[in-house]
């Protein structure tokens, strides 16, 4: 008998499903950032990365920022399974405004009250 409700194991797949997915997009940027990275060490980072993605049931993304995080990592694995050092270095540049495209998706769409934005405390109380 299961001590969790299934509401409370799906939150937890949810959560661990999209931990991974940013995880992945940090690595990349990390890999990609790097100019010693060569073609057969990316390969095999994102390798290993997808394997874990793999290995877990996957979810619906209701957000953009995941839904295109998501088809980013999937077009990009396709696209890369076989390349070379120059052609790492051809990508490079793309790729890394990809991801900071994604990155500026998901700061967008993040929640901030009024009260937290700069225009509204120079404003009188009275």
């Amino acid at each position: 008998m299961s001590r969790y409700t299934p509401r409370q194991i799906e939150k937890y797949q949810r959560q661990k499903y999209i931990s991974l997915l940013e995880k992945i997009s940090k690595n990349l940027f990390r890999l990609l950032r790097q100019e010693e990275t060569t073609a057969e060490q990316f390969l095999n980072k994102f390798e290993e990365l997808m394997q874990k993605l793999g290995e877990i049931e996957s979810i619906r993304l209701d957000s953009e920022y995941l839904q295109e995080t998501k088809s980013y990592i999937d077009r990009l694995y396709f696209q890369t399974k076989e390349i070379t050092d120059k052609q790492l270095k051809d990508i490079r540049a793309a790729e890394m405004s990809n991801l900071n495209r994604l990155q500026k998706l998901k700061k967008r769409t993040s929640y901030r009250k009024d009260k937290h934005r700069h225009g509204e405390r120079d404003q009188d109380w009275g």
